[in-house]
């Protein structure tokens, strides 16, 4: 029997393929993109076919047959095929952990790709029929009945959960013969797309973003660049509706899980046409139900985070991503892309537009609009004619604080709560605080796997590192000098939490953070009592710095402006300044006048004033100078080297013999990294840095190459292209 050789890409950390022979008769459904089982080591792995040649390097005795071929076409469509190929020699990751990546995890254990039944519920006749009066003790079922016959051919469980509909209450309607439930069959193209809801009058500077973007033939990158509260969502949707109007589908990326639901809610309210999410927050069989349906081209609008970015579309129309500065695109662990970077070569490869969206552009992409790379589209004012909040820097020199709090930051408080208003109290930082201090000799209580301090959480009783994740009693002594006399440094949400109920008991508040909101639910829940718009207070972290809409928050308070500012990461200044005006922008989205209040011991920061004067763009165009002349990115590419081991000096050895022979692309260090030690670990880097792109994948091409050193026992490296964090 003949055999062919098949080249295949095995889910394993070697940064090569691997050749298996295949029968002819097995060569009919063997293509690029098609799923095969096959034998690796002592292992039966899921690869990805990427050629079928006829020789090998190997003789054929030393190769293994493929054990099951699992689809009859390709499970990766030819363009995300292409966009792994893209980013594995891109980021230097191994060919087949990307293909891996790219699947959904039901598919990666050999699951078949056909879809499953899709259910959906009609009303009967007699559904039709009855009258309202009859179901007034039942309100429940009076809703699920009316969203039926609004829509008479028949809704998924999807749909009528955005309506507060459950299963159950579906079930019910068809025990009592007022429903059905039936099998349905989508055809393959895109359903037509209607609207539940009108769009909204668009000013003259969205109709002009809108128009720009839909008379654009084939690939080109938009960066929407629109003041908070400017009405940028409405731009993506009314954009989103005339590429379904013309049979397209529309990938919409958002940064952060959190906003996946609501996301979805306000896109399924607009649009009569299925609405798919993929996030981390779904079941295995959830996200590949969506998948499923977005591949067959019966999903109009794909919504999720990052790994989104690889979610096939039968008819690719329109990539969207919002908060488009956020860090979250960047993937930390493993395979480390940035979706933002990823989204752009996927919609090149597609041939369809980007719209990049942020009221606060990264600098890298301001850089690409300024040089004319992207089409810049400005929202310089807030929609509904809203007024934009106004700053008070409180200067928290030589003032007695209250667990952090200014006398003026409460009184300011007090005064927005009794005129019915929402106060939101932002700290980028969770716990009790960050430190605790022996008063006698200055002692701080140390983490013992980690060079860093861990976090007091007072209501577990504990203390816990944020990096390894050690917890430990909280201690009662000073281990240096003995003394009882220990005492939390700096503020957390859980302290100011203390403190604001203290001083504002009759107000409701609404802790947001890892630690208050666990999960999905419990975050939705709380939502719905803010969006009640009573008089309360909001505090939480970053989870609520983006994208939200606080109708009823009039007073936003930032306790820490400073941090950031004197970050050791150069990238340290623009997140500081960007979580500024994101969180800003939460006060004054409803028509009334915002205020903000920013905490900080250095007013005269040339930073906040140029924010404060001038505004973000202006800031972002001087960073972008002090870029230029330090020639740092976007001006230059960096990549960084990360070691680890238990011995120090194992770690700087082996980095020193990368640098000996990566020097076309000026090699930094190494030197130990900021946090040097983590999890027991010693951690050092090694900055690599060039004016030219060329240059620096010369000198990474040298890490597999024959002069690449040899691994030291129990020192672990990984690389980081176009890293986002230095620390």
């Amino acid at each position: 029997m003949s055999h062919h050789i098949v080249h295949v890409a095995v889910p394993v950390p070697l940064r090569q393929i691997f050749d298996y022979l295949a029968p002819a008769a097995m060569l009919t459904s063997l293509q690029p993109g098609v799923r095969v089982r096959v034998s690796f080591g002592r292992r039966s792995l899921i690869g990805v076919v990427c050629d079928i040649h006829n020789t090998s390097t190997l003789p054929q005795g030393h190769l293994k047959l493929i054990e099951e071929v699992l689809d009859q076409e390709p499970a990766l469509t030819p363009a995300l095929f292409k966009l792994a190929q893209f980013a594995s020699t891109y980021y230097f990751h191994p060919i087949g952990e990307v293909l891996a990546q790219a699947l959904p995890v039901a598919l990666r254990h050999g699951d078949p790709v056909e879809a499953e039944p899709d259910l959906r519920w009609r009303p009967t006749p007699l559904g039709m029929l009855l009258a309202k009066e009859s179901l007034q003790r039942a309100p429940r079922q009076m809703a699920a009945l009316q969203l039926l016959r609004d829509d008479p051919q028949g809704i998924s469980r999807e749909f009528a959960q955005v309506f507060g509909i459950t299963t159950r209450d579906l079930a019910t309607l068809v025990k009592r013969g007022w429903a059905e439930v039936y099998e349905h069959e989508e055809p393959q193209g895109l359903p037509s797309a209607q609207l539940a809801q009108p769009a909204l009058p668009a000013s003259q500077e969205q109709k002009l973003a809108i128009e720009r973007v839909l008379n654009t033939t084939g690939f080109q990158t938009f960066l929407l660049e629109g003041i908070t509260g400017s009405g940028k969502t409405e731009v993506y949707l009314q954009i989103i509706a005339e590429v379904l109007q013309r049979g397209r589908q529309a990938l919409v990326l958002v940064p952060e899980i959190s906003l996946t639901p609501q996301t979805v809610a306000r896109f399924q309210h607009r649009f009569r046409c299925p609405v798919v999410s993929l996030h981390s927050g779904l079941s295995d069989k959830e996200r590949m139900n969506a998948w499923r349906r977005a591949r067959h081209g019966q999903a109009g609008i794909i919504i999720g985070t990052r790994s989104a970015l690889f979610t096939p579309m039968r008819h690719p129309g329109i990539i969207i991503l919002d908060e488009e500065h956020d860090a979250s695109f960047k993937q930390a662990e493993g395979f480390k892309y940035h979706a933002r970077d990823l989204a752009i070569v996927r919609a090149r490869i597609e041939n369809i537009p980007i719209l990049l969206g942020s009221a606060t552009p990264s600098l890298e992409s301001l850089h690409n609009a300024l040089r004319s790379r992207y089409v810049h589209l400005r929202l310089k004012q807030r929609s509904n004619h809203a007024s934009l909040p106004v700053f008070h820097r409180v200067d928290l020199r030589q003032k007695k604080l209250d667990e952090g709090l200014a006398p003026e930051t409460l009184e300011r408080i007090q005064r927005h709560l009794k005129q019915n208003r929402q106060v939101l109290v932002f700290v980028n930082r969770r716990g009790y605080a960050p430190v605790i201090l022996c008063h006698d000799c200055g002692w701080r209580v140390p983490c013992p796997h980690c060079s860093t301090l861990p976090t007091l959480h007072k209501a577990e009783a504990c203390i816990l590192c944020h990096h390894c994740g050690f917890r430990q009693p909280i201690p009662l002594r000073c281990t240096s000098c003995g003394s009882r006399d220990l005492r939390p440094l700096g503020v957390g949400t859980e302290r100011l939490q203390g403190v604001l109920e203290r001083h504002f008991p009759n107000f409701p508040l609404w802790r947001i953070d890892r630690d208050a909101v666990r999960n999905q639910r419990a975050l939705q829940k709380v939502m719905d009592d803010v969006h009640r718009n009573e008089p309360g207070l909001l505090l939480g972290t970053q989870m609520l710095a983006k994208g939200h809409h606080f109708a009823a928050v009039g007073l936003v308070v930032i306790v820490d402006a400073d941090s950031g500012l004197f970050s050791a990461d150069f990238r340290g200044p623009e997140r500081c300044v960007q979580m500024i005006e994101q969180v800003a922008g939460r006060a004054g989205r409803a028509g009334q006048a915002g205020e903000v209040l920013l905490q900080t011991h250095e007013p005269e920061h040339p930073l906040l004033t140029t924010l404060l004067t001038q505004g973000y763009s202006a800031l972002a165009r001087q960073l972008l100078e002090e870029r230029r002349s330090l020639q740092l990115p976007p001006w230059s590419y960096q990549a960084l080297l990360h070691a680890q081991s238990n011995q120090r000096e194992a770690t700087l050895e082996f980095l020193k013999q990368v640098h000996d022979i990566t020097t076309e692309a000026s090699p930094y260090g190494p030197i130990m990294a900021p946090i040097e030690k983590k999890a027991g670990l010693f951690r050092a880097h090694l900055l690599l840095q060039s004016t030219k792109r060329a240059d620096l994948h010369t000198a990474l091409e040298r890490l597999n190459g024959p002069d690449a050193p040899l691994l030291p026992d129990r020192v672990r490296w990984w690389l980081d292209v176009d890293p986002q964090d230095l620390l």
